[in-house]
């Protein structure tokens, strides 16, 4: 078991946690949840021992593995991606290797009476009771069954990591991790950067492989699927509660309910004692029960409710001109590099105000067709916009494109036109842009805050079609809601690449599934095709290949 003793945490004189203690047990598979800025990723360093707490500690038993996922993080770049993965079992190896260098000196020696030979064999002996404790595996296997559950070919394991993006280095950190069967597996947002499938791979393995879990995650399919209880951040304390996501939200709502119960009855009483003060403050037979009330109302804590933004924020796209009956078109559309064909002959028809899923294993050709379709690319065969098509077009690169020396407001302001401008505080709130944060310049924004301020003005922009390649990576749920239902809402063409689950379901009525270089049409809801795909349950995803 592993405990958090009343941690304290300040910052710059604001307090993040105050006397916070909670206990994580074997097997608890916990969901951290709360407001982006509640402290969720500080509350996960500290557990991970990589931060300290200003008051408090973290109590773990002496041998406890704990294995910590960040949201950014790079492998080195001096090896293949098997070579790296495999450095998960790098302190078996070690011992292995220490147990046998300690052998061969035994063999060698023959001061057999001395201290320093029996200071030998006693190591010799501890190492090999912890060594020969641990289950004999087919390591090789093991890193084998991980990579390619986490959507590598074979072709990738002898490819150098520098080859590989940010998000793929992140999949093999996790598969390093998974590996080393730790006692706890923190995770903070896991799954922004792996496909469906991938995500469907890792869920399996918590629920069914993993110990203890503490998660981090936006995906509400995620964490329903994988949490047994659910850890609230809000105002400096935690909410604890033996429920998963979606269960914590009913009993979250009776508790604020409660709060807000008690806290009027308080109100009621503070009022009733200052009536009484104010009313016989001076009255020498009342100076008792008057001192006493004072001192009463002075050691009174004053119940808080927890800040809970329901205010809904209906934001639809601007209006525009209507596009021709098919907004795209592809005809025999092939893309290779080098050798290595993405997709071949694929044909593809889009009638305006059809909304479509692109679906398939990362690797096998979304963006690339999307890149295609945007002209980025050179291919093979014909793919063209249609008639008036006014294309709206969001990519994790299109943070690279806002004006750096524009502040956020500035950058909104710009582009807003009629009356949603009356709006633009309320909408950049609902993408986690608040108070002095509107004021920032975007040369100052991180990643994540760019790429959700690209997206802000990508809402306000007046388009007829809407290609949108993952956009809810660095989103939270309230911002995933919002455009969700100005994508409900929206009257054009919409193209969307996602592997949230939870976002994409109803929202599209066809599906384009992008595998083994071909693109096959569905005539079926993204929920139908997951269903009859049986992704939901999938176990068998290629794990052993």
């Amino acid at each position: 078991m592993i405990s958090v003793n009343a941690i304290g945490v300040e910052f710059n004189g604001q307090t993040l946690f105050k006397d916070v203690s909670f206990s994580i047990n074997e097997n608890d598979k916990i969901a951290l949840m709360g407001k982006n800025g509640a402290g969720k990723s500080t509350m996960m360093k500290i557990i991970a021992g990589v931060a300290k707490a200003n008051k408090g500690n973290v109590h773990c038993p002496k041998d406890a593995v704990i294995a910590y996922l960040p949201q950014h993080l790079l492998t080195e770049d001096d090896c293949t991606v098997f070579e790296e993965t495999a450095k998960a079992f790098k302190s078996i190896f070690e011992m292995k290797a220490e147990m046998d260098r300690l052998n061969k000196e035994l063999e060698t020696r023959t001061d057999y009476e001395s201290e320093a030979y029996m200071d030998i064999i006693t190591k010799v002996t501890e190492l090999g009771e912890k060594y020969y404790s641990i289950e004999d595996s087919n390591y090789d296997k093991e890193v084998e069954r991980a990579l390619i559950g986490l959507g590598f070919s074979r072709e990738d394991f002898t490819r150098q990591t520098k080859e590989f993006s940010g998000g793929w280095r992140m999949r093999i950190e996790l598969a390093k991790i998974l590996l080393q069967k730790p006692d706890l597996v923190l995770l903070d947002e896991p799954t922004n950067h792996i496909d469906i499938e991938s995500v469907v791979w890792l869920e399996n393995f918590l629920v069914n492989q993993a110990k203890g879990v503490v998660v981090i995650s936006h995906d509400k399919t995620f964490i329903d699927n994988i949490t047994n209880r659910t850890i609230e951040v809000a105002m400096g304390r935690i909410y604890d509660y033996k429920a998963n996501y979606s269960h914590y939200l009913q009993l979250r709502e009776e508790r604020r309910a409660h709060q807000l119960k008690a806290y009027t009855e308080q109100q009621k009483f503070i009022a009733d004692n200052m009536a009484f003060i104010e009313r016989f403050k001076g009255t020498y037979s009342k100076t008792n029960q008057v001192n006493s009330r004072e001192r009463m109302l002075e050691k009174l804590e004053i119940i808080e409710i927890d800040e809970i933004d329901n205010s809904a924020l209906n934001l639809r796209f601007p209006p525009c001109q209507r596009s021709g009956d098919y907004p795209v078109i592809a005809k025999g559309l092939s893309k290779s590099y080098g050798d290595h064909v993405v997709f071949n002959d694929a044909n593809m028809t889009i009638s305006r105000g059809e909304k479509v899923s692109f679906v398939g294993r990362n690797g096998e050709g979304k963006s690339t067709m999307i890149k295609a379709i945007m002209g980025e690319i050179d291919f093979e065969g014909q793919c063209a916009l249609g008639h008036n098509a006014k294309v709206g077009y969001f990519a994790q690169n299109q943070a690279s494109l806002l004006d750096p020396n524009l502040t956020v407001f500035q950058t909104v302001d710009a582009i807003a036109k009629g009356d949603i401008r009356t709006q633009i505080k309320n909408i950049l709130g609902g993408f986690m842009f608040s108070g002095d944060m509107i004021d920032k310049k975007v040369s100052f924004l991180s990643g994540g805050e760019k790429t959700r301020l690209a997206m802000v003005k990508l809402l306000l922009e007046p388009v007829n079609v809407l290609i949108l390649d993952e956009p809810t990576n660095h989103l939270d749920l309230k911002s995933k809601d919002v455009l969700k239902q100005a994508l409900m809402a929206f009257d054009g063409t919409l193209i969307l690449v996602s592997h949230d689950r939870d976002f994409l379901l109803g929202l599209s009525q066809k599906v384009f599934e992008f595998k083994d270089k071909r693109v096959i049409e569905h005539f079926e809801s993204v929920d139908e095709f997951l269903e009859r795909n049986k992704i939901e349950n999938l176990k068998q995803i290629e794990l052993v290949g």
